[in-house]
């Protein structure tokens, strides 16, 4: 009876996938592998990328979840058990430090969404001073860190809904535009060309520096990682469960790049770097406008698009803000390496002075885009520059990996991605390299400016993480 009781309680595979596939799609991916990746050509790219990276990425991250089942899933854990607690400092750190350039870019991306909800069109926010944006984005920024210096976190349950919304509106996007020819034909659709030449990418030094942009995408399912021992019979549910959520997303990425390729001609969004940088940082309300222009309902989907957008950028930015830094000080076996100043709290439970280093360091990349012209620019370099940084963090995923299987008799786990250890640990090595190679061919562009924010900014926030325990250990030796 407490049996069946026990597995009435089990997570089902398909809902795994389902629950998987809300963390780690969403319609902002699409946009940006149509525009980077020359429209419908992306889709060889996506399924590429799905194949050879994504699914041993999930089930790997299915080992190690199931091996630390009782550690809550943390990478930062995961490296601690397995190499120790100076490295599982490092992980923690450069999963914090990966999250400084997304709280940049969540306030640019809340305000464009607003100036699209309130004025419906991109050039009002485009062609307003990048001075005067750039400050905007910094109030915004600063009221947030204020929220979470406050213990306050009012918007945790509207980043959930957002969250939903969001993923709601793109699969709506997909069926609505494919449904659009046949009520309204004379819609003005774009023809398109499956051609063999057509489909098949150039092999380009322009193809292989945007592969970051398809692993930022992509990455992130470690998030999953607690589920794994409650799936119902995980050493089979879990991989079908991942496998799942792969082909839901390969199928939602091939669906949503034909349904923008009867939208948009690639030729246009590439015909000068203005127009290139609009589509980055416009398409998605110009393809949910262009919608609404279909279906005669007006720019009632954009107007939704931009609100659902607008709550789910500022929340994430409050969430931002103050859970990754939580998630490392918070840590007792990464303390030891931090120094106290960065430990106190005020009287919210706020970590005070690790708020003020955000605000010091994200702040800092928000005045430094002051410079760039055109705020369609900002939104394009941020975007780049986060597919520069997060995926570093996905790098620990990888190490982590490799060190559990040298350790394979040490501990045991329910879920086994292969039984090989030779196969396995290939894997493990091929998608650390594949993920640092596109970090560093994704940090070249031909704007310098563009290429020195990209290069300089993990390399301050690595040298940073360095400096950390060298300081604490200072500290340590005045006392003694």
């Amino acid at each position: 009876m407490e049996n069946s009781k026990e597995n009435s309680k089990k997570i089902v595979w398909y809902n795994l996938a389902f629950m998987a596939f809300s963390t780690v799609w969403g319609f902002g991916n699409v946009v940006n592998g149509f525009v980077y990746f020359n429209g419908i050509q992306v889709i060889f790219s996506w399924i590429l990328m799905f194949a050879l990276y994504f699914v041993p990425y999930a089930l790997m991250v299915g080992e190690l979840g199931s091996a630390f089942k009782n550690l809550g899933g943390g990478v930062s854990s995961w490296i601690h058990e397995t190499m120790g607690p100076k490295l599982a400092y490092y992980a923690g750190w450069t999963y914090w430090a990966c999250h400084i350039t997304y709280i940049a870019s969540k306030g640019s991306g809340g305000l464009k969404a607003l100036s699209w909800a309130i004025f419906r069109d991109a050039e009002t926010y485009d062609t307003l001073p990048t001075l005067g944006i750039q400050l905007a984005t910094l109030a915004v920024f600063l009221f947030f860190c204020w929220v979470a210096s406050r213990g306050l976190n009012p918007l945790k349950k509207l980043a959930t809904i957002a969250g939903t919304s969001m993923f709601v509106m793109s699969i709506l996007y997909i069926i609505m535009m494919f449904a659009a020819p046949a009520i309204n034909p004379n819609g003005g659709f774009v023809s398109l060309d499956f051609s063999w030449d057509k489909i098949i990418p150039q092999f380009n030094s322009n193809y292989f520096t945007s592969l970051s942009i398809l692993v930022f995408a992509v990455g992130g399912c470690e998030k999953i990682s607690p589920y794994v021992n409650k799936v119902e019979n995980p050493s089979k549910g879990f991989p079908k469960g991942m496998i799942t959520l792969a082909i839901m997303v390969v199928v939602c990425a091939i669906l949503g790049t034909i349904a923008m390729g009867m939208m948009f001609d690639p030729a246009v969004i590439n015909a000068s770097e203005e127009s290139f940088n609009s589509y980055v940082s416009n398409g998605a309300y110009w393809a949910f406008q262009s919608l609404g222009e279909y279906y005669h309902v007006g720019d009632a989907l954009m107007i939704i698009y931009a609100l659902c957008n607008m709550i789910g950028q500022f929340s994430t930015l409050v969430l931002s803000i103050d859970a990754p830094l939580r998630m490392l000080l918070d840590n007792e076996d990464a303390r030891q390496f931090i120094p106290s100043k960065l430990l106190k709290k005020n009287k919210y439970g706020a970590y005070i002075n690790g708020i003020k280093m955000v605000v010091v360091l994200s702040g800092s990349i928000i005045l430094i885009q002051s410079f760039v012209p055109g705020a369609a620019a900002v939104l394009t370099q941020l975007n780049k520059l986060n597919s520069v940084c997060m995926p570093l963090r996905y790098l620990w995923v990888f190490v982590a990996y490799i060190a559990l299987r040298r350790a394979i008799e040490k501990f045991p786990a329910e879920y086994r991605f292969v039984k090989n250890q030779a196969v396995a640990k290939f894997f493990g090595w091929w998608c650390f390299i594949v993920t640092a190679a596109c970090c560093l061919l994704g940090m070249y562009s031909t704007d310098t400016f563009t290429m020195l924010l990209n290069v300089i900014t993990p390399i301050i926030l690595t040298a940073l993480g360095l400096i950390m325990p060298a300081i604490k250990k200072r500290e340590k030796e005045a006392i003694e």
